[in-house]
């Protein structure tokens, strides 16, 4: 049965929800909350039914009641407050206020009674990093998880589809193979997609856990494999926490596992997207030729797909470096390029968390834009929360507005978003600034040992590691890490301190210059 209202469609059978010619992706649950709504529109439906229906019978609190039917509302574009379609009526029910048509679904050949199965063809790759989540098993003898494995994959693949440089399809498509036993080359194949997550559900007592693997469906290689243990007291937090996790382990993965392709492909193949990764894989070697090779590699990427955000944002990003390091021949005309790619990143890339992000980092180091540049970051993070780049960037857009409290927070959110992160140097360094704000030295110069063990360069660290040092009194320590910094920028003095941390209250500046000050950092 399909139901038709507005411009949507209801598909029963196929258990899809269509806005015109689009899919609208729903959980499983919210897609029987819609349907049971529709199917009983005549009445006014108690919230006891709902629960029988949908949670056969078992507790269910009133927020999470209140959850699920915001969820359905907002697939719909209705809202609580308006109630244009589905109405909640005090003390009574819900109801579904919306005029239907139903229509048969014509599923089957007009020669026999049995359902059409077309052959699958062969889909080409699209011109970014692609990735379908096929259904996860349920190991549990507890029929009532299937909710909760859909549940986990709906979620999955919703929360990978805000990364803007990642193409993932829709739920609808891969639920295709659900109950299959599946070739993974072949699921590549029929979704064109370069990369398949599946994984399992299992309950033991009142605990669950999941188990993801994801593979390159070209090649069958296993990339990546965790689980994640979680009780059961409550199921909706769980499965968030869940989803988190796996997004959060998979999404830096995979861009690194498209570095990696990008480096190796011919040059005379390379497209825009191609150019864009193969300036990340320059730009984190941190010298000044890698940096001008990057930047090379970004304005080549945004010759090509002048619309690539990412790419400005990125480009703005080796400008940081250049004025951080002093490599800025020309300062500035430099300062002036960096802030039109700043402000062209966040202007193209307004759903885009990346350009969001990285733009509003360029804005706080270069043009001292720290309001605007705390808004793009919270935009790009409301669009992606689950971004470890935009809650890494909004750290330190943190330290530098002097909210140490705040950076720790964001910090946090990185590190458990990302356990084995690449740019887990930067977020160590940032909670290191967030103590020594604080005062506390010891917690401090921790940080940043921390941060520099995996990353020598990161002159932040280096002269943070100095300036704690001091201040907690281990001035041979404090020394040491003020000549590792000189070797770094041997032009570094407290003269020109603001190139290297722009701190917006004079106070912070001035505590960070005691610090390196003691430590023998000349003027």
């Amino acid at each position: 049965m399909r139901y038709l209202f507005e411009d949507f469609a209801l598909d029963t059978e196929r258990r899809e929800l269509h806005r015109g010619a689009e899919t609208v992706p729903v959980a499983p649950q919210v897609f029987d909350l819609l349907d049971y709504l529709i199917r009983n529109r005549e009445r006014v439906v108690g919230k006891d039914d709902l629960i029988e229906a949908i949670w056969n019978g078992r507790s269910v609190s009133d927020a999470a009641l209140t959850t699920r039917l915001n969820v359905a509302r907002s697939a719909l574009g209705d809202s609580g407050e308006e109630q244009r379609l589905i109405k909640t009526l005090p003390r009574k029910g819900f109801r579904f206020v919306g005029a239907v048509r139903e229509e048969r679904a014509l599923v089957r050949s007009a020669m026999t009674e049995t359902p059409i199965e077309s052959p699958r063809p062969s889909l080409s790759l699209p011109d970014k990093p692609s990735i379908a989540v096929l259904p996860f098993q349920n190991l549990s003898n507890d029929p009532e998880q299937e909710y909760f494995a859909d549940g986990v994959v709906e979620d999955v693949t919703m929360a990978l589809s805000h990364f803007r440089w990642l193409f993932v399809i829709a739920r609808n498509s891969s639920f295709a193979y659900k109950g299959q036993s599946v070739d993974i080359k072949q699921v590549g194949r029929e979704l064109g997609v370069r990369y398949v997550l599946e994984g399992s559900v299992r309950k033991a007592g009142s605990r669950l856990r999941i188990a993801g693997q994801l593979i390159d469906a070209e090649t069958g290689a296993h990339l990546w494999a965790d689980r994640f243990d979680g009780a059961l007291e409550n199921i909706f937090e769980l499965q968030d926490q869940m989803t988190s996790s796996v997004v959060g382990a998979i999404a830096p993965m995979l861009l690194r596992e498209e570095v990696r392709r990008a480096r190796r492909k011919p040059t005379e193949n390379l497209d825009a997207y191609d150019y864009y990764l193969r300036g990340l894989a320059s730009v984190r070697r941190w010298t000044q030729d890698a940096n001008s090779e990057a930047l090379q590699l970004f304005s080549k990427a945004i010759e090509l797909d002048p619309g690539l955000a990412c790419a400005y944002g990125m480009a703005g990003w080796c400008y940081i470096q250049r004025k951080a390091r002093r490599w800025m021949v020309d300062r500035e005309k430099e300062s002036s390029e960096a802030m039109r790619l700043a402000r062209r990143a966040v202007h193209l890339g307004a759903d885009d968390e990346v350009a969001l992000s990285m733009g509003a980092y360029v804005l706080t180091f270069i043009a001292h834009e720290f309001d605007d540049a705390i808004a793009f970051v919270d935009r790009g993070l409301a669009i992606n929360p689950n971004s470890t780049l935009a809650w890494n960037l909004g750290a330190w857009v943190r330290v530098f507005r002097g909210e140490p409290d705040l950076v720790i927070d964001y910090a946090a959110r990185a590190m458990r978003l990302s356990p084995l992160d690449p740019s887990m140097y930067a977020m160590n360094g940032a909670v290191a600034y967030a103590h020594f704000l604080m005062g506390h030295y010891d917690s401090a110069s921790s940080s940043t040992e921390k941060s520099l063990r995996d990353n020598p360069e990161f002159l932040l660290a280096i002269a943070m590691f100095a300036a704690s040092n001091a201040l907690a009194g281990c001035l041979a320590a404090a020394r040491k890490g003020i000549a590792r910094a000189r070797e770094c920028n041997p032009d570094l003095r407290l003269s020109n301190l603001g190139d290297l941390a722009p701190f917006r209250r004079p106070e912070d500046a001035a505590h960070f210059a005691n610090g390196l000050r003691e430590a023998g950092l000349p003027e």
